[in-house]
């Protein structure tokens, strides 16, 4: 019988070392999975996930279908974007973002209802809902306009400057499908940001001070990955530059194992926050998956395809032939954002070159030695335990 056992523990050990390193050389799945996670996603959030996920992070609700709908625009799902859009339009899709604030709901909630907005629409017009994103820009643009920071309030007193990135992209994105309205208030912004970066990284800060703009925190992965996937559709010219630095301050292969996004720069170390999880080695597990769709925007295909074969590998994806799910389904909100990164396209200007540094293939390597010394080590174990007991 612990013959029997042995036998059954070498066979999955080197059945596990084996299908990690095919999925670490083989194609991603592409469009297909995307569509089999948001199979998934739709089922989760009929069975309650988004209320579930708000009791574990202060927009999980929102968050859930915000990314569900901005994935179903790329997929060209337009009936689902809709639905996902008419949950954050709900009473509790609005119900953390209250209090008194120049733009009614905050620059969170207002941004990101704009943008999904505007992505239904470039792919299918409505009255109703154009009318809507007419007078929704005209909005964010005047709170803007009147503003002496270029970082609006998410919450009454409380800044984040992601959240501002994602509301003026979706200025811009008005301006492609529509009428164009608001080039100086988003040139007017740049130029505002570009005067209140964080002083040790050159980037956007993490958080700022709601009435002057001015950097109360510095660069962060969870943010950073964000703001790396819209500043393209604002400047391409600024985000290529702010690209650059967090390509370098940011991207991170502890232990030669693979393309990882730390939250704080490199060199330096902090506390994890409720965006980024538990740092692991200092890794942001949510900043290495948002920039995956960051780098398919940036034109960085290298970097895109290095970050999601790892996530093949480490993310432990279960497939159904109607579904998929990673962490064995744990955190949807989880396969929400990876589902959101893979599927990224630019929505407003395309992608100039890609960035100069590509990704070796040979980052594959360590893996690949891991992999196969994992598979072979319980037979190679097995045959020496054999040759000590026959000299015994």
């Amino acid at each position: 019988m612990a013959r029997v056992v042995r036998l059954l523990v070498a066979v999955l050990i080197s059945a596990f070392a084996l299908l990690g390193a095919v999925r670490l050389v083989a194609p991603a799945d592409g469009a297909s999975g995307v569509r089999k996670q948001l199979a998934f996603l739709k089922h989760e959030l009929q069975s309650g996930a988004a209320e579930e996920a708000q009791r574990q992070f202060p927009e999980g609700y929102f968050f859930l279908y915000a990314l569900y709908g901005l994935t179903a625009v790329d997929l060209n799902e337009v009936g689902e974007a809709r639905w996902a859009l008419g949950r954050l339009e709900s009473e509790a899709g609005r119900a953390p973002f209250g209090g008194d604030m120049a733009l009614q709901y905050g620059v969170f909630y207002r941004g990101w209802t704009n943008w999904l907005r505007g992505g239904i629409l470039s792919r299918q017009r409505d009255d109703g809902e154009l009318r809507r994103f007419e007078e929704d820009s005209a909005a964010i643009a005047a709170a803007f306009d009147a503003s002496p920071t270029p970082f609006l309030a998410s919450y009454p007193g409380r800044a984040w400057p992601v959240d501002s990135t994602v509301a003026v992209a979706s200025l811009r994105l008005h301006d492609k499908l529509l009428t164009p309205a608001y080039d100086t208030t988003v040139i007017r912004w740049v130029a505002n940001v570009r005067a209140r970066l964080d002083p040790a990284t050159g980037l956007m800060p993490h958080t700022a001070d709601a009435d002057t703009g001015e950097p109360t925190s510095g660069a962060q992965g969870t943010s950073q990955s964000i703001m790396q996937r819209f500043l393209p559709e604002i400047d391409p010219e600024f985000a290529r530059q702010q690209y650059g630095l967090f390509r370098t301050g940011f991207l991170a292969a502890p232990l030669g194992l693979g393309p990882t996004v730390r939250e704080h720069p490199n060199g330096t170390d902090g506390p994890p926050n409720v965006d980024s999880g538990p740092l692991v080695l200092g890794v942001s597990l949510s900043a290495t998956v948002v920039t995956i769709g960051a780098a398919k925007v940036q034109g960085d295909e290298s970097l895109a395809d290095g970050l999601a074969t790892f996530g093949e590998v480490a993310g432990l994806p279960v497939s159904t032939p109607w579904t998929k799910r990673y962490a064995l389904g744990a955190a949807p909100i989880g396969d929400a954002f990876l589902a959101w990164s893979k599927s990224a396209r630019p929505w407003v200007f395309a992608h100039s070159s890609p960035p100069k540094r590509q990704m070796s293939y040979f980052w594959k390597s360590p893996l690949l030695v891991f992999f196969l010394a994992l598979g072979s080590a319980p037979w190679l174990v097995g045959a020496a335990w054999r040759r000590r007991s026959s000299m015994l």
